[in-house]
């Protein structure tokens, strides 16, 4: 075991997180500008799209509450704000722009909520949080780019809602590898359940046979 592993299990960090129903499903932030290399994209952000249609298709089969987020900012950018200050160009994401548009793998279908937000979690200062418990969701699935920093700061946010994550770790995607890997493992430590998709699905199926 590598030695940094060592550490976190000896100090009791990693402890394996059920899942438990009822179930949600958040996908954060799969937009055209995040989808595009050239604009907020790259790296496996390709592969966790693809990864996550099949993903949706089952949370709707299963009658899933879903919800998706999207950074959207106003046209004349009066809410620009630190996350701007930092990262100018997410000032291009607007209501009607094509970047800030869900790709059209993914787009909602008629009752999912669309969170549109100005900073990394899709629970600061929006009704997401509500939204979720008004539904009974106790297991929230987690889907989306980017892993280092709204995936991140959106799973951080649900368990401290109260919520379990549980961060399906091939639908969820990075610009650079590094970070994406570096943040499943941390967030695998601390904050959340992580498996791959068929993993995750495999065990939500086994707690509901369970329960029958």
């Amino acid at each position: 075991m590598h030695e940094e592993v060592q550490t976190y299990r000896r100090q009791g960090f990693g402890t394996a997180m059920a899942p438990k129903a009822p179930y949600g499903l958040l996908i954060i932030d799969f937009v055209n500008g995040f989808a595009d290399p050239a604009v907020f994209g790259g790296g496996n952000i390709p592969e966790a799209i693809a990864n996550t249609q099949p993903l949706l298709a089952t949370a709707r089969a299963q009658g899933w509450p879903v919800a998706h987020s999207r950074i959207v900012f106003a046209d004349d950018d009066a809410d620009h704000n630190i996350f701007t200050l930092k990262v100018p160009g997410m000032l291009t994401l607007k209501e009607d722009g094509p970047a800030s548009q869900i790709v059209p793998s993914l787009a909602p279908a008629p009752g999912e909520l669309v969170v549109r937000k100005t900073v990394p979690s899709a629970f600061f200062g929006t009704s997401l949080a509500a939204w979720l418990a008004q539904r009974g969701v106790q297991t929230l699935l987690v889907a989306g780019c980017v892993t280092s920093g709204c995936v991140r700061a959106s799973v951080v946010d649900a368990m401290s809602h109260g919520f379990r994550p549980l961060v399906l770790s091939d639908c969820v995607g990075d610009r650079a590898i590094g970070p994406h890997d570096a943040n499943l493992f941390d967030m695998e430590q601390k904050y959340a359940t992580v498996m791959p998709r068929d993993a995750a699905l495999a065990a939500i199926g086994a707690t509901v046979q369970a329960a029958a």
